[in-house]
């Protein structure tokens, strides 16, 4: 079968188009000849060998696909062959695999799909699912009436601004570029603010009449985190869940021990989706929830491109570069 196989860290140049031999599933494992992959931001920090949860190289790298079950292994009883099924290497005990056009899995580690789901939409479950616990887990459940989601065009920020208008919330939608504003207008954004050319601040508070928003959604980190803070509404909560400009910095703390984050009595929380690691159930739970609101057609993934996954160093250039809006999706 073809792959991408990564035997070496660093830039795209790394990820080398292979043949390598088709596995064959064993005691308790099932085949999934693949239709979708989809393209994430944990995959880069993989391939720049930086992630955390590094697979042992050589690794084929890809943490989400989405295909059709071809082979049975011993003592599988709960999945059938044809059926649809969404594969997630959080569900595996290496982070990586999907970057191919089969994988071999354990029975219990995929999500069986209805018939008639569109393969290249829950291709992109793997965001939705981090969109969810951000909304609902991160926020303990009480996620309030209106949030703030920064990079709101990319394929975890619309996922996000999708849910959260599910959720009865208002979406107001953070980009950089006014070509991203008007993609998350069409998308369904509540409002759409461009940093680029547009004062973040003042346009929050015009947009909920000077209160702030109830809950902020970064991924950005860094420096500007703190800035946040004067932004939310009296309990309001600030959730840092990426790195793009580095972890927060210490001036978190001092704002809200002194600045406008005290006197909105605000909360800031890091997430992570590896918090979740040892919790399959809650895992499982955000899954049936999305994939019930996809087989309703309530879930409508913005899809940027579909590349031949042959292009999985060209579909990290555009990733890194920032070019992406919505989705990026490999294609066997």
């Amino acid at each position: 079968m073809k792959a991408i196989l990564l035997t070496r860290t660093g830039d795209p140049s790394v990820l080398d188009y292979v043949d390598v031999p088709t596995p064959r599933p064993q005691t308790g494992e099932i085949l999934v000849k693949a239709d979708t992959i989809g393209v994430s931001r944990p995959e880069l920090l993989v391939r720049k060998g930086i992630y955390q949860w590094m697979p042992p190289l050589p690794a084929i790298p890809g943490i989400e696909m989405t295909g059709t079950v071809v082979e049975l292994g011993a003592n599988v009883t709960a999945t059938a062959l044809g059926q649809k099924v969404f594969v997630s290497a959080r569900e595996l005990a290496v982070r990586a695999g999907c970057y191919a056009e089969y994988i071999a899995v354990p029975e219990r580690a995929v999500f069986v799909l209805p018939p008639q789901t569109d393969l290249e939409a829950a291709a992109c479950l793997s965001n939705y699912q981090v969109a969810y616990h951000l909304l609902h887990t991160a926020t303990r459940g009480v996620p309030g009436k209106t949030v703030l989601i920064g990079t709101a065009a990319g394929g975890l920020g619309s996922a996000a601004v999708q849910l959260a208008r599910l959720a009865g919330m208002v979406a107001i939608g953070l980009v950089g570029t006014a070509e991203k504003a008007r993609a998350l207008r069409a998308f369904g954004a509540d409002h759409v603010i461009d940093a680029g050319t547009e004062d973040v601040p003042a346009r929050v508070a015009e947009i909920t009449g000077g209160v702030g928003v109830d809950l902020i959604l970064d991924a950005v980190g860094g420096k500007s985190f703190a800035d946040n803070l004067a932004m939310l509404a009296p309990f309001g909560l600030a959730v840092s869940y990426g790195r793009l400009q580095g972890p927060i910095e210490e001036n978190v703390v001092a704002s809200l021990d002194s600045g406008p984050g005290h006197v909105q009595s605000a909360a800031v929380r890091i997430f992570t989706m590896h918090t979740l690691d040892d919790q399959p159930a809650l895992r499982a739970q955000s899954m049936e929830y999305l994939i019930a609101r996809l087989a309703e057609g309530s879930i409508r993934p913005l899809i940027h491109a579909r590349l031949a996954l042959s292009d999985a160093r060209r579909a990290h250039e555009m990733l890194e570069a920032r070019e992406v809006i919505g989705k990026l999706l490999l294609k066997p």
